[in-house]
């Protein structure tokens, strides 16, 4: 066996250990808690029951700002209010909020010159009041009970600073936004309830998510200068002994992209997000108080290692093609095998993640057929922006403010 050989197993045979690992978990998750919690549930709150403000960063949102908000003063939860941030949009998203304000007593208004969506929520937190604090963005559908759901972790223990909700995509009329919603269940769903079975969760969904005042507070809100807040503000929060929670049942329907150019945007985006929050907080995780960080560390470090691997096996591959032919003594076997392996354990994954999530979500069934490409479309995107976000994220200047624009929001929204 040489090093070709070496890398091929490696290459293959991590993905097939992963995922193993996130079906574990999320059977473990779902056997040991989720299962025992009803669905749906009745609330009933007394005036113990914690007020929540819910900040709503805007930029841009004009075409869904007005849907957002009228389905979010539907919340069946009866203590709470929300601050609306208007991040220097350029369209109407600034008359819009204004107009809504005068329609619900409860909704308050901020304006301010575009600074990011971390300066937008902090700004809203200056202003806040409730206990626990709810963000959600400008062009998410929030379950009517979602609040209810995550509010119940913050009454059951004070060690709990941080809630992440459950993502459902919304925007599924081509190929790319069906295979994202086989990815949020099996993919992004498992890894949640793995991640909640030993204790750390790598982010809280930024899309729906909810905190403890005081908690944010502590640490001194979220910082403005990282690209993705919602990694960043999730790691110090348990950096500083809180707990994060996975909550299934706080659902939250949001727009995902439906072309191939506003994915790569999205995901170069996250990928460069977890390597500055990695390289920023290295010093502090590997401290033998924060072990509870190792595990997440080490997975961190490994998926690095392998985005790269993939591109030196696939580049001796070429090589071997085109130029010098390169003894492969068994590697042709490896890939044969270990593929027939990593192909039977993806389909184990997502279906026991469509199983799950069928709880929240009936009409997931319907993408079972363009999950199967999953394995081929994303993890060759993820693979490329992992690969140039961690350069992008060891050059990136601290403290300049972090800005940026969604990508699409789906074709058929684009047709509205």
């Amino acid at each position: 066996m040489n090093i070709l050989d070496s890398l091929a197993i490696f290459t293959l045979g991590y993905p097939s250990l992963m995922a193993t690992i996130w079906i574990c978990g999320g059977i473990y998750f779902y056997v040991h808690w989720e299962r025992k919690q009803p669905w749906p549930a009745t609330f009933s709150w007394d005036e113990d029951a914690p007020k929540v403000t819910v900040l709503l960063p805007c930029y841009n949102e004009g075409a869904n700002v007005d849907e957002t908000i009228h389905h979010l003063f539907k919340q069946n939860y009866p203590y709470m209010d929300v601050i609306a941030i208007n991040d220097g949009s350029k369209d109407d998203t600034a008359s819009k909020l204004d107009a809504l304000a005068l329609i619900y007593p409860t909704l308050k208004v901020l304006h301010q010159p575009n600074q990011g969506k971390a300066s937008a929520m902090n700004n809203g937190l200056s202003y806040a009041n409730g206990e626990i604090i709810v963000g959600i963005d400008g062009d998410a559908i929030l379950d009517y009970d979602a609040i209810g759901y995550m509010v119940g972790h913050f009454m059951s223990s004070p060690k709990v600073s941080g809630v992440t909700g459950n993502p459902r995509v919304r925007t599924r009329s081509t190929a790319i936004g069906k295979i994202q919603t086989g990815e949020f269940s099996a993919i992004i769903g498992l890894i949640k309830r793995a991640q909640r079975i030993y204790g750390m969760v790598f982010t809280i969904s930024g899309v729906i998510c909810a905190f403890q005042r005081k908690a944010l507070k502590e640490i001194g809100g979220w910082n403005t200068d990282m690209i993705t807040e919602d990694i960043d503000v999730s790691w110090r929060l348990q950096l500083a002994g809180g707990q994060v929670r996975y909550e299934p049942r706080a659902m939250c329907w949001v727009l995902m992209p439906e072309t191939l150019r506003g994915l790569y945007k999205q995901r170069l985006r996250w990928a460069q997000g977890g390597g500055e929050v990695f390289l920023r907080y290295f010093s502090q995780t590997i401290r033998l108080k924060n072990r509870r960080f190792w595990l997440l560390m080490l997975e961190y470090i490994i998926s690095v290692i392998w985005c790269y691997s993939v591109i030196i096996l696939a580049l001796f591959w070429l090589i071997s093609q085109l130029f010098v032919p390169i003894a492969w003594p068994i590697t042709a076997k490896l890939l044969s095998y270990f593929g027939s392996i990593m192909i039977a354990i993806s389909f184990v994954q997502f279906t026991v993640s469509f199983y799950i999530d069928s709880r929240y979500d009936k009409e997931i069934f319907r993408c079972v057929y363009w999950s199967i490409w999953y394995p081929f479309a994303y993890w060759i995107i993820n693979m490329a922006t992992v690969a140039i976000a961690f350069p992008k994220a060891m050059m990136r200047q601290k403290g300049r403010h972090a800005t940026w624009t969604s990508p699409d929001r789906g074709e058929q929204f684009h047709e509205q």
